[in-house]
């Protein structure tokens, strides 16, 4: 009993600190109850300020959406694949066009482009609006008029290449390909000198912004003749630098080089690079134009 007494036995201190607590737990409980703690500046979702606010929002949502989406004037006759099924057309129409354009035949107008490709009436009113022909065609004459009267009316010169040879064509012989414009023709002269020339035809397909089907004309009206003779650097001795500057090669595959080199102390063949690991193989023929192991 006494032990049982002993549990409930506290001090002055300890009975006061008990009283304090309790005072404090009724005072936060009336508190609770009694004081309105709710924030004054609540905001409300439905007044006319939030609505024009999120309709303002929502307009500016809407108009980047219509610009990532926004179409520019293009040459109907270089449509890509990539472009086509952006554009809403189905593979079929795409082919169609290609293999119209494989037998080197252009669209002249919307209607030749919907006979051609069997697009329906709806998706042609879509996209014809954008359509964009050379100067040339816009000022054709209709069938109907004779030979005299196309003399009279106007006189039709046509460029011709100074040369077919595409590592000696300069700006003005790329631009007389159809779809070809300065911006493209000056990319590919600079490419060009970057790989020192031409060596393989399909170089031409890795020109920034350059459309495979247009690269596929430009083959069709360009060719190498002569291969360039380019300078090749000692693999055994060069810089780190100057093998970082070569076409093909990249900071991570030189350090490889740089490593495998340091490895083997020498490299006797340049075909030792094959044995790089995560080498680049479809890209050796290419590489190796710049590199040699003496």
């Amino acid at each position: 009993m006494k032990n049982f007494k002993s549990h409930f036995w506290y001090t002055k201190s300890q009975r006061n600190g008990i009283f304090v607590l309790l005072l404090l737990i009724v005072i936060f409980q009336l508190a609770y109850f009694f004081i309105d703690v709710t924030p004054d500046n609540v905001i409300d979702v439905n007044s006319d300020e939030v609505v024009t606010l999120q309709s303002e929002i929502d307009s500016l949502k809407e108009e980047k959406i219509k610009k990532q989406n926004k179409v520019f004037p293009f040459n109907p006759n270089f449509i890509s694949d990539y472009k086509g099924e952006r554009l809403g057309m189905s593979l079929e129409e795409i082919d169609r066009l290609h293999k119209f354009r494989e037998q080197n035949k252009y669209v002249n107008s919307a209607e030749e482009f919907q006979e051609v490709t069997k697009v329906s009436d709806s998706l042609l009113n879509v996209i014809s609006p954008y359509f964009k022909f050379p100067d040339w065609v816009k000022k054709k004459v209709p069938k109907k008029e004779n030979k005299s009267q196309l003399q009279k009316s106007e006189k039709i010169s046509i460029v011709v290449a100074s040369t077919n040879d595409i590592n000696k064509a300069n700006l003005k012989d790329f631009t007389t390909v159809n779809g070809v414009g300065e911006v493209i023709a000056e990319r590919i002269i600079k490419y060009r000198s970057k790989l020192k020339g031409f060596t393989f035809k399909d170089q031409l397909y890795e020109v920034w912004g350059l459309d495979k089907g247009l690269a596929r004309e430009i083959l069709q009206n360009f060719e190498i003749k002569d291969k360039p003779k380019i300078q090749k650097i000692n693999v055994n001795t060069a810089f780190f630098k100057e093998i970082l500057n070569l076409p093909y090669i990249d900071y991570e595959l030189c350090k490889k080089i740089f490593d495998y080199r340091d490895e083997v102390a020498e490299l006797q063949n340049i075909e030792e690079l094959r044995n790089i690991k995560d080498f680049p193989q479809k890209k050796y023929q290419r590489i190796v134009l710049y590199l040699m192991a003496e």
